[in-house]
């Protein structure tokens, strides 16, 4: 199960979906729904079937949009995290190779489409937490440990 935190742009962003799908989207489809419905028959008609499809999509993700924005607690950068990482943190880590990663730790309904951003529920990020630059990370997986040091980290890119 996930942590039920966001950040403040996660939760921008999970709003603006909402309103995006409720009032554009599916008044579009609802639409589309309407007009090949009027053509006849339905059980042969490909419009209707794949717009009533995806009616039905679009009424699932609504229904999980509206819940998690209810479940969800949006936590807000503190001056206090300066220097450890915490939720909301940019890091900048690298291992004994010189490979280097950047991302930033936010919940789970924020990484979605993003290659630099982690779940706080990850490994990765759970290993991280309370370090200061400079700290070496060993990070358990499935494949094994590994070791990271700490580079950077900053709460505004």
């Amino acid at each position: 199960m996930s942590t039920n935190i966001i950040t403040i742009e996660g939760h921008a962003a999970l709003k603006k979906e909402l309103d995006h799908l409720w009032r554009v989207y599916r008044p579009e489809i609802t639409q589309k729904v309407t007009w090949a419905a009027s053509l006849g028959d339905r059980s042969e008609n490909a419009d209707y079937q794949y717009n009533k499809k995806l009616l039905r999509e679009i009424d699932r993700r609504v229904r999980y949009l509206r819940k998690r924005l209810e479940d969800v607690k949006v936590v807000e950068y503190s001056p206090q995290q300066e220097g450890k990482v915490f939720f909301g943190a940019w890091v900048d880590i690298e291992n004994d190779d010189g490979e280097q990663l950047r991302f930033r730790i936010v919940g789970y309904d924020e990484i979605h489409g993003r290659n630099d951003y982690i779940s706080i529920d990850s490994p990765m990020a759970r290993a991280l937490l309370k370090k200061a630059e400079g700290d070496e990370v060993v990070v358990r997986t499935p494949t094994g440990e590994a070791t990271w040091y700490v580079c950077s980290i900053c709460y505004n890119p």
